[in-house]
């Protein structure tokens, strides 16, 4: 009898769990979808243009290699990407560190474009929770950031998760960085 109820437990478990995931994944959708949509209508581009624009942002002297992998892009489609940001004149390449690197360095109007991107994100994210109370918006910050701080995550999983945040407003990220872990 208590084996019986444990194997049903443990489908109840497995169920919930599944539940949770398919919910899970249909709100990380609808909220990549509505930042997608924000994107487009700040700059006029989707695809991995307005991460690359974030994350050439966050540092200076940004490589063709370390956008490549942060974005996960092959070298070819990294140097389309960042071809048409010059063109657009959103990005400026200059000489790297060692003389043999290009570095990527964001405009003045890349940077306005960047900020517009940020306050895109956040806006089209809180609206989202506007359905929420005070405090059911706070107790899911802190499942949020919860969940985050216990991923397993190299330095540059942390960049490729975090290749549309604003680090203005996230300070203090709460993702753990696995200096065992190889970087991809």
């Amino acid at each position: 009898m208590v084996k019986l109820f444990f194997v049903r437990s443990a489908h109840i478990v497995q169920f919930m769990e599944t539940g949770i995931a398919n919910l899970l994944g249909a709100l990380s959708l609808a909220v990549m979808d509505r930042i997608e949509q924000g994107a487009r209508e700040v700059i006029g581009r989707g695809g991995e243009t307005p991460a690359a624009l974030v994350v050439i942002g966050y540092g200076q002297g940004m490589t063709n290699d370390k956008l490549r992998r942060i974005l996960g892009l092959s070298h070819s489609g990294t140097v389309r990407l960042v071809d048409r940001l010059v063109s657009d004149r959103l990005v400026e390449r200059r000489p790297g560190k060692d003389g043999r690197e290009i570095a990527l360095y964001l405009t003045a109007t890349g940077a306005a474009a960047r900020n517009d991107l940020m306050a895109s994100r956040i806006s089209v994210v809180a609206s989202l929770l506007d359905v929420l109370s005070p405090a059911e918006t706070k107790r899911l910050g802190t499942l949020i950031h919860d969940l985050l701080a216990r991923q397993d995550t190299s330095e540059m999983d942390r960049f490729t998760i975090c290749r549309r945040c604003d680090d203005r407003v996230c300070t203090n990220c709460p993702l753990p960085t696995n200096k065992s872990k190889r970087d991809r």
